[in-house]
């Protein structure tokens, strides 16, 4: 008898649509398949990447089509607000099966739950947290942890259960150096299927394939970051030249239609100056005329096919050059005086548990139109920093705060009311400017007519961005300091390229947390002050 057959793991999506609830289409007509493998998925914000992940998942359901799915899948919780009390072991879904072996630590264990304790728990809870380069009890308090460490807490927990399938977007946001490179080494080990929607080049390069999400469709690549971009050259390079040869077909078809008009013209006229003269018969004349116009008539159909095909040539040439307009970002200037204090810590000492400084006598000052960036290990109290400047925190001892006007981006992106639209968040925001100017302002982030209108709630992870920074940096005046907590997350690419753009023109301070050192050096940053 032979042996039954191992199912393959897989995971497709056949003819999926979805739009929002808003009736906006993110998805039309998409198939994918991916098998074991790892999978990155790259695109501008707002094509549907993440929205991907929750098809995949089931977190979403299709207008139509369908999702196929064969084999475990595991995903990373985003973890945005826990209870004081939450810990690892809650996250992961242990802490019953915890309790039991403590238990029978204890000797205060039952026999029923002896016989079913999981006697191999910690040790595979160690290794999927040792993977994320984390080294931690499953006891510990998810309150207590940086944005980074919760980060890999979450990664660890997709990867414990050994899933067939790992769905990640953004692994690598909020991790510092050390725990980028713990993603990456993880999925370089990774044996199993994994779908990573990612803007991080360095995790695309583990990657077996790259899917490429645009308005048009999806599109595979194989192999990784950099054999993607190779190939992706050559194709829009191909692309360029066939609508350039389009774009010449249907200039040359209309100047020999404009020809043909203009001989018709002139042999009309010249046949009736004849008719005029009386050296036709009037016969002669009709019979000459009815063919004129019927010749005409037949030229114009000829003309209008020939023009009909060139257009439609180019309108599939067109199709193939994905032309969407970049992110250009252009700024008001603040008025910060040359000189001007606008931040001042003194002996500031913070910490989010009694008795525990997170913070310990940090000194900083910014003047003028400084760019300062904030640089040290996940943990090491970056973000405490700026909120305790922003005042969203009182210091226990010493103290902080902004001198001047300042806007200040968390990352969860907090200024901005999720349950309102753009242009109401930019009103609120800028209370000094009409409707014409705040719908101005938002066309210049890309927020045009009925897009300003969208629900914040509805936008993805780059669109929240870019609507909190039309928000704060287009009014008439931005602010003199902007504090920014790793404002490159959910960008793309792109968009990342024109933020650096807008920000190296920005004429007021900045006090920034990024792991990104390509971009620190692109805004122009030009003291680092370490912590931890």
């Amino acid at each position: 008898m032979p042996a039954p057959s191992r199912i393959v793991s897989s995971l497709s999506l056949a003819d999926v649509s979805w739009s929002t609830p808003d009736g906006q289409p993110v998805l039309t007509h998409l198939s994918i398949d991916f098998s074991r493998e790892r999978a990155g998925i790259v695109g501008r914000n707002g094509v549907g990447k993440s929205t991907l992940l929750r098809l995949l998942t089931g977190t979403l359901e299709p207008e139509r089509g369908q999702v196929i799915r064969s084999g475990t899948i595991g995903t990373m919780r985003q973890i945005v607000q826990v209870s004081p009390e939450e810990t690892i072991a809650d996250l992961m879904d242990i802490a019953p099966a915890l309790a039991v072996l403590r238990r029978a630590e204890a000797g205060t264990a039952t026999l029923d739950e002896l016989a079913e304790a999981d006697w191999t728990l910690e040790a595979r809870l160690a290794e999927a947290l040792a993977q994320v380069g984390l080294d931690m009890a499953p006891e510990t308090r998810l309150a207590a942890l940086s944005g980074g460490q919760r980060t890999r807490v979450a990664l660890a927990g997709a990867v414990f259960a050994r899933p067939d399938f790992l769905l990640l977007d953004e692994p690598t946001n909020d991790l510092d150096r050390e725990g980028r490179r713990a993603v990456r080494e993880l999925l370089e080990g990774w044996r199993a299927g994994a779908v990573v929607v990612s803007h991080d080049r360095e995790l695309l390069e583990a990657m077996d394939a790259i899917v490429e999400m645009t308005t048009l469709g999806a599109a595979r690549y194989g192999g990784n970051w950099s054999a993607y971009r190779e190939r992706k050259a050559v194709e829009l390079a191909a692309a360029e030249q066939d609508l350039a040869a389009a774009e010449r077909r249907i200039s040359e078809v209309k100047r020999k239609a404009q020809v043909a008009v203009e001989r018709k013209q002139r042999r009309d006229a010249a046949g009736s100056r004849k008719a005029a003269r009386g050296d036709m018969p009037r016969i002669l004349a009709g019979a000459r005329r009815d063919r004129a116009e019927k010749s005409g008539g037949d030229n114009a159909r000829l003309a209008d096919r020939i023009e009909q095909a060139a257009s439609q040539g180019l309108d599939e040439a067109k199709s193939r050059v994905e032309r969407l307009e970049t992110l250009s970002v252009s700024l008001a200037p603040t008025g910060l005086a040359a000189g001007q204090r606008v931040l001042d810590v003194r002996g500031a000492t913070f910490g989010h548990e009694p008795g525990v400084p997170l913070l310990k006598g940090v000194n900083l000052t910014l003047t003028g139109p400084e760019r300062v960036a904030v640089t040290g290990p996940n943990g090491a109290g970056k973000s405490t920093l700026l909120a305790l400047v922003a005042g969203r925190s009182a210091p226990w001892s010493g103290s902080a705060g902004a001198l001047v006007p300042f806007a200040f981006l968390d990352q969860r992106l907090s200024l901005l009311d999720p349950a309102a639209s753009i242009v109401e968040n930019f009103a609120r925001l800028n209370p000094g400017m009409d409707d014409n100017g705040r719908r101005a302002a938002l066309a210049r982030f890309q927020f045009r007519a009925s897009a300003a209108d969208r629900v914040v709630g509805t936008l993805s992870g780059g669109q929240t961005l870019r609507a909190a920074l039309a928000c704060v940096l287009g009014g008439v005046q931005p602010p003199p300091l902007l504090m920014l907590d790793e404002p490159t997350n959910h960008l793309d690419l792109d968009s990342i390229a024109a933020v650096e753009a807008g920000l190296r023109a920005y004429d007021g301070a900045l006090l920034v947390v990024s792991h990104d050192e390509a971009f620190l050096d692109a805004i122009g940053v030009s003291r680092r002050f370490g912590l931890g």
